[in-house]
């Protein structure tokens, strides 16, 4: 994307200064890994990507707050989000690998576990394996309300994780079911998550709304990578002013109810405020 790069640990690390220079004080990690196979193994390994970034960043910059994602799409060969069986994803067998996953981030220094493969009951098993572990005040932020969505694409595509065969309908939500996100938010809540998250976020403004006035935790709306893409791509076009319509887009999300915003447009939106 525009302006979006995969960086090694050494460019994270530069990264980090400038952000904390411009005063943006907190990163979500995403890894791509050096091989991947049908369970994700690097991306729950002690010394995997994301880990390794963590670690040095805590390092190096011990103020600023470090976020993980914990999924295995981005470190499976077939491209989902769990344990594949007669191509289906097995929502149990894949809990064990989140939950490790979550771990090896926590005691990499990550500041908050933030699962986003929605398999159910993942927030709970993360809970459970942190606090017996020594690690009961690390806060879970959950993907709470993440939809089956298109905006996805570039994303995707950068990290080098769409599936392989079929799609992740399955276990993302059915954008025309509302009800459903505050079932999942709901549930989120009772097994522990910290902050809850509605993703896409432009395209679900009413997901957010709502989110915020069911329920008493701070609400993250993500900026997507479609959502970003789209504006850049018009702007570079000519079609719209893109610094307006970025402000505008923050502006609607906040509006709408969300105390986080995750978006590419961090760097670019804080130099204008």
């Amino acid at each position: 994307m525009p302006g979006v790069f995969q960086l090694s640990v050494d460019n994270i690390l530069r990264e980090c200064e400038e952000l904390l220079k411009l005063g943006i004080y907190a990163v979500l990690l995403f890894g791509i890994p050096d091989f991947k196979d049908e369970v994700g193994s690097s991306g729950y390994h002690a010394d995997g990507i994301v880990q390794k970034a963590s670690r040095d960043i805590k390092k190096n910059f011990p103020e600023m707050l470090v976020i993980t994602d914990v999924c295995l799409c981005e470190y499976t060969s077939h491209g989902h989000c769990g344990v594949i069986e007669n191509e289906y994803v097995q929502n149990d067998a894949t809990l064990e690998l989140l939950a490790k996953q979550a771990l090896t981030h926590a005691e990499s220094g990550a500041d908050i576990i933030a699962p986003s493969d929605m398999m159910d009951g993942r927030v709970g098993a993360i809970r459970r394996i942190l606090d017996e572990n020594g690690f009961a005040e690390t806060p879970i932020m959950a993907y709470s309300a993440k939809f089956a969505s298109a905006f996805y694409g570039p994303f995707r595509e950068a990290a080098e994780s769409a599936p392989k065969f079929g799609d992740r309908k399955s276990y993302q939500m059915d954008a025309g079911n509302p009800t459903e996100a505050m079932r999942e938010i709901a549930l989120d809540i009772q097994e522990g998550a910290d902050i809850v998250m509605v993703k896409p976020a432009l395209a679900y403004l009413d997901i957010i709304r709502r989110t915020k006035e069911n329920f008493n935790l701070p609400v993250c709306a993500y900026n997507v990578s479609g959502e970003y893409s789209m504006v850049k791509a018009a702007a570079e076009r000519g079609w719209i002013d893109g610094e307006r319509v970025m402000m505008e887009s923050l502006l609607a999300i906040k509006r709408a109810g969300a105390d986080v915003i995750i978006t590419y447009f961090a760097k670019e939106a804080v130099k204008l405020v």
